[in-house]
């Protein structure tokens, strides 16, 4: 098991994708692929997600929807050419915090727990906006749909993993190392 994280830890930096510069972004097709081409996209999506498996009633819906909202909020700002200090840092430490919280901060108020991936939402909305050379309001849709696909899959994984506690603390520790590792590159 330590192999697979040192593993993982090591490939992470090299396939990290989410940052601006990746070429023409034309529409809906290339906002929707945005997210599932970048491990740090995937896995802070995933987390969320996974995190808001962890609450009971309209929280498991309120974290992820936060998430959406602030991250389209940072894209307008994105595309209006705003910027964000530490960007790609804002996006690993996203991926480290998140994925750490789902492993093992699950008694914090919803709100809090909101705030979190609201905060770190606004670092990947800004990312998309600033790659923005096409079509804005379609990459955008494409990008929205794309991050509650890969919320939904973290939640059903995170529903999944409810009854086997460590194995939940296991993906969300995972996560949170690559984070690290992010942010070490």
């Amino acid at each position: 098991m330590k192999k697979l994280f040192a593993l993982i830890a090591l490939a992470a930096p090299a396939v990290a994708l989410a940052h601006p510069g990746h070429g023409d972004t034309l529409g809906f097709a290339d906002g929707f692929m945005h997210p599932i081409t970048g491990l740090d996209h995937i896995l802070a999506m995933l987390a969320v997600g996974l995190w808001a498996a962890s609450f009971g009633g309209k929280a498991r819906w309120a974290i992820p929807a936060a998430f959406v909202a602030m991250m389209a909020a940072g894209f307008a700002f994105g595309a209006g050419g705003g910027e964000i200090p530490m960007m790609e840092q804002g996006i690993a430490a996203s991926v480290l915090v998140i994925g750490l919280a789902a492993a093992w901060a699950q008694r914090i108020p919803a709100a809090a727990a909101a705030a979190v991936v609201g905060a770190f939402a606004l670092f990947h909305g800004v990312a998309h906006g600033a790659e923005l050379h096409g079509h804005a309001a379609w990459f955008a849709f494409g990008f929205v749909l794309s991050t509650a696909a890969l919320h939904a899959a973290g939640f059903l994984i995170g529903t999944a993993l409810q009854k086997n506690l460590w194995i939940n603390r296991i993906v969300g520790t995972a996560i949170g190392a690559v984070g690290l590792s992010l942010l070490l590159a």
